[in-house]
């Protein structure tokens, strides 16, 4: 059974408003005229390995998860008819199981373009809070626009704020980040990352597990992540409800013409939180990278959802 969603697709260029159909069936996808179809993955998950049954107090047990190995072979399996260069990393957040896959070799790096903007915020959080003090109002006012609407002026700001790819790198440390590396000089959007490391970010700016960043600053993220322009909200929302926290990040490489769509953030499906991480390069075209990235989200979401 499918189900059937058109999405905004956004460009850079003001008034310019494209709209793709994704047929989610909540599976595997097969690029057709633009577009991505969705098969069910009940074909590739029907043979994964049963889950274990766990004691628990009474004499009961129930399921517990399978283990990671086998969630990122299934992913894998999953997303294999997928056409792009991409890498991917969710965590169901109430149960803490999750999977990744990396196209290539491992520890493949992509160019960041504008998801560094939470990383930035999230730098700036914490020497604010190594301070012992809140963000003044300007540093407010530029992170409201550089989240919301992706202003890379306001990014610039903060950039400098933080001391630049030194301060980022100094902040990621601590939060956790270990293949990611900012970019040079004033150029943020080269920061090179992982689908893994941006789930440790998330993981951080969402207050999942054992953050660094305080409590105060999880709401502020996620007040606006959840709040970006309506026009900036496609990418991971696309495997959840309405509701998705997210930033995204585009950039044509001047070298080729070719694209980077990035995007990340936390998405609900079927009542449960997940936070998802896409990184992608070499899309011919930016609604080719919007359309692959959506797609990419929706299956590593029900994959996740299917090991529940």
């Amino acid at each position: 059974m499918f189900l059937f969603a058109t999405f905004t697709d956004p460009t850079e260029r003001a008034g310019t408003d494209v709209r793709r159909t994704l047929w989610c069936g909540g599976g595997i996808g097969h690029r057709w005229r633009g577009h991505y179809r969705l098969r069910e993955v009940q074909a590739h998950t029907a043979t994964a390995p049963v889950p274990q049954l766990a004691a628990v107090q009474g004499g009961s047990v129930s399921p517990s998860p399978p283990p990671a190995a086998d969630r990122d072979a299934r992913l894998a399996a999953a997303v294999r008819n997928l056409d792009g260069h991409f890498s991917v990393a969710v965590l169901d957040v109430a149960d803490g199981t999750g999977a990744t896959y990396e196209a290539g070799d491992s520890g493949t790096t992509y160019d960041t373009a504008s998801i560094v903007k939470v990383d930035i915020l999230a730098a700036l959080l914490l020497q604010a809070q190594d301070a012992g003090r809140t963000l003044t109002a300007q540093e407010r006012a530029h992170a409201a626009v550089m989240i919301r609407s992706s202003d890379n002026a306001a990014a610039t700001a903060l950039w400098d704020a933080i001391g630049g790819a030194d301060g980022l790198d100094a902040a990621n440390a601590r939060l956790g980040l270990t293949g990611t590396s900012g970019g040079d000089g004033p150029r943020w959007g080269l920061t090179r990352t992982t689908a893994s490391d941006q789930l440790a970010l998330l993981k951080q700016v969402f207050g999942v597990d054992e953050s660094v960043l305080g409590e105060a600053s999880w709401t502020y993220v996620h007040e606006l992540m959840a709040t970006v322009e309506r026009d900036q909200a496609w990418g991971v929302s696309a495997a959840g409800s309405a509701g998705a926290a997210l930033k995204n990040g585009w950039r044509s490489r001047s070298a080729d013409g070719l694209w980077d769509i990035n995007s990340v953030g936390r998405v609900t499906a079927a009542g449960r939180h997940n936070l998802v991480a896409v990184v992608s390069q070499g899309n011919a075209t930016k609604e080719a990278g919007i359309a692959l990235v959506e797609a990419v989200a929706q299956v590593a979401v029900a994959v996740v959802s299917a090991g529940a």
